[in-house]
């Protein structure tokens, strides 16, 4: 006769099927170096002003500027790595109808430190984890 109820085969299976589980979730190459995340080079990405008002979209030879609050897109334009630490950016202000320049150097990975036409001096810092 079986002394095993048909509420323990129950239980029994369902922690059998749970270690099951969980050695499938521990599964993997085994031992040794794990993927490293790349820091991200020059100034491809998205980098907020610091007083948090605009985010600037630096893709591919192009920029974009939107007001955090609103999201309205503030100026547009392009950008050029003049050496691997120094962009040379041109577009134009939407807000002021008037052309925009200014030069960024990657002061850190994370931090541009720009310098305007006129002279006027901003950092911006790279925004992580946000698109």
């Amino acid at each position: 006769m079986n002394t095993m109820s048909t509420a323990g085969r129950i239980a029994s299976t369902a922690g059998i099927v749970a270690l099951a589980a969980l050695a499938g979730c521990t599964t993997g190459p085994g031992p040794g170096p794990r993927p490293v995340a790349v820091a991200p080079q020059g100034v491809e990405g998205a980098w907020i002003d610091q007083q948090g008002t605009g985010v600037t979209n630096f893709t591919g030879g192009r920029f974009e500027t939107y007001a955090t609050d609103t999201g309205q897109k503030l100026s547009e334009g392009t950008y050029t790595m003049r050496d691997p630490t120094v962009a040379q950016i041109s577009g134009f202000s939407l807000i002021q109808q008037k052309p925009v320049a200014f030069n960024c150097a990657v002061a850190t990975p994370v931090q541009l430190n720009c310098t305007s036409s006129t002279g006027q001096q901003f950092v911006l810092t790279r925004r992580t984890g946000v698109s």
